[in-house]
């Protein structure tokens, strides 16, 4: 029995989600893995698969990632090599902005 959502997710997630386990499931059919064996080699749970294979939000995003990098899946369709440099450029781009973000404490005056 799954367990129930404990908060609201929005359509587009539930829907990316919902194609991403759709992804994983069918990768791992044509691999000819059980489930049983997909959750041993990903370390994981068989129930913590399946939740995974029904698009559960409220799974961790390491296993979703961990179990559709095992099948085949990619969520960005890019390479080792793209990816490190993805990484490297957005690491670069973090380290020029603010560690954090903080409330403007300017108060608009929107009365007309």
């Amino acid at each position: 029995m799954p367990k129930p959502i404990s908060r609201a997710y929005s359509r587009y997630s539930r829907d990316a989600l919902l194609v991403f386990s759709q992804l994983i499931r069918r990768a791992r059919i044509e691999r000819k893995l059980t489930t049983q064996e997909l959750a041993d080699r990903a370390g994981i749970s068989r129930g913590l698969l399946q939740r995974i294979e029904k698009g559960d939000p409220a799974c961790a995003i390491g296993a979703f990632f961990e179990v559709a990098a095992i099948v085949g899946v990619r969520l960005f369709n890019s390479d080792d090599a793209t990816l490190a440099t993805a990484i490297s450029a957005n690491n670069a781009i973090l380290a020029l902005l603010p560690k954090s973000v903080r409330p403007s404490s300017t108060q608009v005056n929107d009365d007309f």
